[in-house]
């Protein structure tokens, strides 16, 4: 008996993988030097304008950032906000420093001194992170 070949299985023809678009790269933004410090409506202002948003909607985002920092370095919470790619805020604990009697005057040398006692606090520290110190340089 003859032996029965097996039908051929066709192979599905090459799918071509699609053209790459060529994506320019977006435009460099000019940006101006800033004479003299905004104050809190000129900042508001500014943002209205550039972002197109309401005035209302402007103070309301940037009311939320400053209840959104209080949230995260008040007692009893995480301690650190960081706003991403500009700066980092965080709170450091200082413990207390007992009374200290007798110890030389830095300021004039041969001299004693008594320091007072210094209870515990908390101070904040703000750290920019690196996209705040390139825009300096």
């Amino acid at each position: 008996m003859a032996a029965k070949k097996k039908p051929v299985a066709k192979k599905a023809p090459a799918k071509k993988a699609p053209a790459k678009k060529v994506v320019a790269a977006a435009p460099v933004k000019k940006l101006t030097a800033v004479k003299e410090k905004f104050t809190k409506t000129q900042l508001v202002n500014e943002l209205v304008e550039k972002t197109e948003l309401s005035k209302k909607e402007v103070a309301s985002v940037l009311d939320e950032l400053g209840d959104i920092i209080e949230r995260h370095v008040k007692k009893r919470a995480v301690g650190e906000f960081t706003l991403p790619g500009l700066l980092k805020i965080k709170t450091v604990k200082k413990p207390a420093a007992k009374a200290r009697k007798n110890v030389p005057n830095p300021f004039k040398p041969g001299e004693l001194m008594d320091v007072a006692a210094k209870p515990a606090s908390t101070k904040v520290k703000v750290l920019p992170l690196k996209k705040l110190k390139d825009m300096v340089l």
